[in-house]
Formats: structure tokens, sequence, C-alpha cells
């Protein structure tokens, strides 16, 4: 995993992939334990005065693991969706999928000038 950033960027983060979760359901993000979870969380490890605080590092280091278990699950839903099989496929439909056309023949099979 990369460097972490700020702990602010970090629970936007989560924030953000709390509200794609919640809108399949239709319920507020705001309303889910996990959003009082995450708040309550963040709140009570704060910067202090101390010069090293352990906690407040490690909750940053587990809340970027999360966002990022949050963002891959995300993305692997949505190629699942876009890729997934739907039974045999047409080659013309095989041949757009990545990005290829079919020659045109003008006369149809077997047209010769």
């Amino acid at each position: 995993m990369a460097a972490l950033g700020s702990p602010s960027h970090t629970f936007r983060g989560l924030l953000r992939e709390l509200r794609y979760l919640s809108a399949a359901t239709g319920r507020p993000y705001r309303d889910t334990a996990a959003y009082r979870y995450l708040v309550k969380a963040f709140r009570a490890h704060r910067v202090t005065s101390e010069k090293l605080c352990r906690a407040q590092h490690e909750l940053h280091f587990q809340a970027a693991t999360y966002l990022c278990l949050l963002r891959s699950i995300r993305k692997h839903v949505a190629l699942h969706q876009e890729f997934h099989g739907k039974g045999e496929r047409s080659v013309e439909e095989s041949a757009g999928l990545v990005g290829l056309k079919l020659p045109h023949q003008p006369g149809g099979k077997g047209w010769e000038p």
C-alpha cells in the first residue's frame, strides 16, 4: 500500500465509500452504524499533545487498509457486472468487447462484383 496521507483524507474516502454502499439501499449513510462508529473512532483518536501517539497511527493504518478493501470490492463488482459471462455471444459481440469491428460485405455473403 502507498503512503497513508492525512487522516482526514482517509476519513473522507471512507465516507465516500459508505455513500456508494448506501446508495443501493436508499437509506442515508449517516443513519448507519458504520458511520457512527467511524465518527466516534476518529474523534477518539485525534492527535493529542503526546509526542508519539501510537494508537492514532494504528487507527489511521487500519482505516486506510479498510478504505483500500472497500474500493477494491466496489471496483471488482463493477468489473464483474461488465464482463461476467452472459452465455454464448455472437462473433460481433465478442469483437465489440475488445474494440474490434468485423469487415462489412456490401452485398452480403458471397457477393462478387
